[in-house]
């Protein structure tokens, strides 16, 4: 190409003569060979030409200079003609033919090399912290803005993040996302790589009980996290303290050193279990030996449960208050009815065993136990009023006073009424009145009555109600095995159903309103016996009896008028009073009262009444 342009006739050229030997295709070719070969999107080293306030121009060796905004070359003010600098070729020719470089994208391209060199190899590469960012910091890597994140920045959290701000620091690049340009960067990785040999060194000297100075790392609600130097144990929030701790945060504070014993570890040493409390002696070992069951103790509710509460005496000891030595009252409810949380409260001492480091309190001893006197204030024949408590088959608990309770039985409720169910009488907090009828202090029972406020009735109705007297009363329950009715004074009989039977021969119905005849009445078991049918019945026999008594009469006085007269004629007068249904009989058969004819009426009687 060089020859080519030695053996052109510039003389010719010059004065305008196109003979030559050389043509113009030939000319173009020759010119274009001289120029380089450049692509787009591509990265090359070119010279500064000029300089101005607003360009830099810049020849890369082609047919034309390429200009670069004065902005991009802001980071380097010492830039001059001449120098070399590398510009990336956006496009060799735009709509006014002007070649288009930019330094900056140089720059990029020549970054993310670097970049995805430093990650394939681990290279520790510096970068420039520049602001923070939600969830983290911005830092500025080969001139590409990378993303450390929060947890990234150290071993242990990061509670201020703008300490970090304006300072060049050493990172990891830990991942790039290819597709979005991201860069994610670490300072944590090169601690950790640091740690890890101190840490191989700890673990290899730990020992159960040993003791070590650690920091404390972070404080969780179960516990707090100590670094030993690299390596972290957890002290359980039952190994702060010898008493209940409910927050840590009560025991330590964050980054305060603290001395804390080795309790366990697993076997690769990396869970490791510390404890605080076990550096001081248990309180248990100093508590005062003059301590003993009987005396009185004063100390703080630190837990309660449905069963009992906890009682803290001195930090680290303490004692429960079953719900049972809340209260003398058998009716037993529950602990919360009676104390609370943070409460102060003064018991007794019931149980103390310093070898098991148990004890059991009470505050109920402090009041007198109301049974010790119970006879002297709740005599035997002594009327009271108490409070409904429970229900059962068989009767009603009632509490006289707090600890005094006793049971009336379900046939001491009424003396007139037939109570299936306590609930139907009274109901669970009602009062009513009691009186005492018998006491068994040492199983602590009372047996009490209420109808016993009142005479028995039942003496009076023995007056009433005698045998075969008869009453109104109105049947209100129809059973199985008959009725229940009830009649004047509140009193309740029973009738079966033959005994239900009305005269015209139905059957007697619910509420129905009828007479009835006392059968039986039974002052001890309370029980009346009663029939309607009985009624007349009775009438029809006594009807029945006083004809056969009349017509008796009537043949005895016949026969002692007539004993004179003729035989014939007293045969005469038999045969005239036969009824029609007996027949004749033979002359000599013994006449009897069932062959009277004025007894036929009689007999009818007697058969109906049977039936």
């Amino acid at each position: 190409m060089r020859e080519e342009l030695k053996n052109f006739d510039w003389d010719v050229y010059e004065k305008g003569d196109s003979a030559t030997d050389i043509s113009r295709e030939q000319l173009v070719e020759t010119y274009d060979k001289s120029l380089n070969k450049i692509n787009d999107n591509e990265v090359v080293v070119g010279k500064v030409n000029a300089i101005n306030k607003r360009e830099v121009v810049i020849n890369i060796g082609y047919k034309s200079d390429g200009v670069v905004s004065a902005a991009e070359f802001r980071y380097n003010p010492d830039l001059k003609v001449g120098d070399e600098v590398e510009v990336f070729i956006e496009s060799q020719e735009n709509k006014k033919g002007q070649l288009i470089l930019s330094h900056k994208q140089a720059r990029v391209a020549r970054s993310w090399e670097c970049v995805n060199k430093a990650l394939e190899t681990a290279e520790v590469v510096k970068g420039y912290v520049k602001c923070r960012t939600k969830g983290g910091m911005i830092v500025d890597i080969f001139g590409i803005e990378a993303f450390l994140p929060g947890s990234q920045i150290d071993v242990k959290p990061i509670r201020d993040y703008d300490v970090f701000v304006d300072k060049t620091m050493e990172f990891k690049v830990v991942k790039i996302n290819q597709d979005f340009k991201n860069v994610v960067v670490s300072h944590k990785a090169l601690i950790e790589e640091e740690l890890e040999q101190q840490k191989k060194e700890i673990i290899s000297k730990l020992e159960k009980g040993q003791v070590l100075e650690g920091v404390v790392k972070n404080i969780t609600t179960y516990g707090v996290f100590i670094d030993l130097g690299g390596v972290d144990g957890l002290i359980h929030i039952t190994d702060l303290s010898w008493g209940r701790v409910s927050n840590p945060e009560e025991v330590v504070t964050l980054d305060e050193k603290i001395n804390v014993v080795i309790l366990d570890f697993d076997d690769e040493k990396k869970r490791i279990a510390l404890g605080l409390k076990q550096l001081t002696p248990h309180p248990w070992d100093a508590l005062d030996e003059n301590i003993k069951v009987g005396d009185k103790v004063k100390g703080k509710v630190v837990v309660m449960a449905d069963y009992g509460a906890f009682i803290e005496i001195v930090s680290g000891v303490e004692g429960l208050i079953h719900v049972s030595e809340m209260s003398w009252t058998q009716h037993l409810r529950s602990a919360q009815d009676f104390m609370k949380v943070g409460d102060e409260v003064e018991a007794v001492i019931l149980t103390l065993d310093r070898d098991e480091r148990k004890m059991s309190l009470g505050i109920k001893q402090l009041k007198e136990d109301p049974w010790a006197t119970i006879e002297e204030r709740y005599p035997i024949g002594s009327k009271h009023t108490a409070k409904v408590r429970n229900f059962t088959n068989f009767g009603v608990f009632v509490e006289i006073e707090e600890g005094v309770e006793g049971l009336i039985h379900i046939s001491d409720l009424s003396w007139t009424k037939k109570i299936k169910h306590p609930s139907e009488y009274t109901h669970i907090d009602s009062n009513i009145e009691i009186k005492v009828l018998d006491i068994d202090k040492e199983n602590r029972r009372l047996s009490l009555g209420h109808k016993q406020l009142e005479e028995n009735p039942w003496d009076v109705f023995e007056t009433i109600f005698t045998l075969g007297s008869i009453h109104e009363g109105t049947i209100i329950e129809m059973l199985d095995k008959g009725a229940i009715v009830s009649l004047p004074y509140g009193v309740e009989g029973f009738a079966t159903p033959k005994h239900l039977v009305k005269e015209e021969g139905s059957q007697a119905q619910l509420e129905e309103k009828l007479s009835f005849k006392i059968l039986e009445f039974n002052k001890d078991s309370k029980r009346i016996i009663v029939s309607h049918s009985r009624i007349f019945e009775d009438e029809q026999r006594a009807e029945a009896k006083a004809a056969r008594i009349e017509a008796a009469a009537e043949i005895a006085a016949e026969t002692s008028s007539e004993e004179a007269k003729p035989k014939k004629k007293t045969a005469q007068k038999k045969k005239k009073v036969e009824t029609e249904e007996i027949p004749a009989q033979p002359a000599l058969e013994k006449t009897t009262l069932g062959d009277i004819g004025g007894l036929a009426e009689l007999k009818e009687k007697l058969k109906k009444s049977e039936i």
